[in-house]
Parts: C-alpha cells; structure tokens; sequence
C-alpha cells in the first residue's frame, strides 16, 4: 500500500510536529509513505469565501501530486472535506474522481481502511476532552452528531480508548462550533473569538487536562482563547497522542 501524505497548509507552517507525528504513526504499521515536496494548499480558503474559480490550479496541482497513490492522509478532517466535496472548480474526470475518493482523514484511515485494534507504544495518563471538527463531524461523519437521535459512535473515542492510561470527560456541548472557520475567523473575529471562548471555558469546565482533535485549526484557535482567558487546559492533536506522546 503506497500512501501520499497531505500537510494542509497551517500544520506545516503553525504545528509541524503534526505532520511528522502523521508520517511515523504511519510508519509504525508498515506502509510506504511519501511526502510530495511540491505540494500546496488544498484550496479550501478560496472555496470557502465563494471564489471557487480561484482555487483551480491548487486543485489540479493536488490532482498531479497525489494521482499515483493507493490512499491520500492528511491530518485534518477540513482539508479532507474539501477534497472529497469541493473539488468543483475542475472537470470531473476519471483520475480527479479517484483522487477525491481515496483521500482520508487519519483517523477515518486507521478507524476505516486499516481497522487498528491497538496502540502499545501508546500511554497518556490524562483527563482528555475530545474535539470533533466541524467538517470532519458533519462531512466525514467521523462520529455521530448530538442532535441527532440516531446510534451513537466515535471513531476517534474509539482510536483513543485504546491508548493505555488516557481518561475521558465530558464537555458540555461537545459538537458546538468553536468559531474558527477558516476565514470566518478573520472577517467575523468578534463573533468568532466570543465562540472559541465559550468553548473554552467548557472544556475547562469539564476537568480536562488536554484536548484533542484531529483538526489543528480548530485546536490552535482554541489554545489562544484559552491562554488569553488564562484557563489550565493544554491542547494537542490526536496523532500526536497515538504515536505515543505523553504530554
């Protein structure tokens, strides 16, 4: 199996420490991982903000850097999203279709593709809070959503549970968007940084010594409203925790 890592744009520049807890997780099961070094934004911030025209070439350079492999994984179920259900700016064809359809979200890779059992170089003796991105809940369906009376699931719980020592606790309201929205944050920083505090202070509220997410952007957001609110919870990607990170 030959897997293409995608570093979405914000990891490589904020949170490099992801992308490289990607690679070796991967790694520890065996596949043949590669990083293209040409690759760029996925497009999503253009997408986002209705200029879907504009984010042609990042499209088509995706499609030419990723096409070869057997499954694309990128740490970041936003990014992902907009592969799988945005790429609208190029033709339809054979080869765009098949790069849409086998680009993954890492923890619906591990969950999904290679149905991991176990984790035993992983410890995190913590109170953990988990955080689901807007797109990966509602886009990749990486877990079931509150308000919906259907059967309840979590992948990532179901990722994490398996890492010894690690505790579970509970936010209050635990698919509530926590305001970073990619560009929403810049052109609506007020409303966007009142919902980042909100979620905050639910997250310490709930006795959480870390939260994770498989998301950056939202975890990144949320570290510095938590700072600026002065709260105690620490913030950390769900690779970095499988690949073995204790703090």
């Amino acid at each position: 199996m030959r897997v293409g890592l995608f570093v979405p744009c914000y990891v490589d520049a904020f949170h490099p420490e992801v992308g490289q807890a990607t690679l070796e997780l991967l790694e520890r099961f065996g596949l043949d991982v590669d990083y293209p070094f040409d690759q760029t934004c996925c497009g999503q911030p253009m997408t986002n903000t209705g200029c879907h025209e504009e984010s042609r070439a990042t499209e088509e350079l995706f499609v030419k850097n990723f096409s070869e492999y057997d499954y694309i994984v990128a740490p970041s179920g936003s990014c992902v999203n907009q592969v799988r259900r945005n790429f609208t700016a190029l033709e339809q064809t054979e080869e765009v279709t098949a790069v849409r359809a086998k680009t993954f979200e890492l923890v619906e890779f591990l969950h999904d593709i290679l149905k991991v059992d176990a984790f035993p170089w992983a410890e995190f003796p913590h109170k953990v809070a988990l955080h689901n991105n807007c797109n990966a809940l509602r886009g990749l369906s990486i877990a079931s959503m509150s308000e919906l009376r259907n059967e309840r699931f979590s992948k990532p719980k179901d990722l994490l549970g398996k890492v010894r020592g690690l505790e579970f606790v509970d936010i209050a309201r635990p698919d509530e968007c926590c305001g970073f929205g990619g560009t929403f944050s810049v052109f609506e920083e007020g409303i966007s940084s009142r919902m980042g505090q909100d979620k905050a202070r639910d997250q310490a509220r709930s006795g959480a010594d870390y939260v994770t997410s498989s998301d950056s952007s939202c975890l990144m957001h949320q570290e510095g409203c938590a700072r600026r609110l002065q709260l105690g919870q620490k913030y950390i990607h769900i690779s970095q925790i499988l690949n073995g990170s204790r703090a």
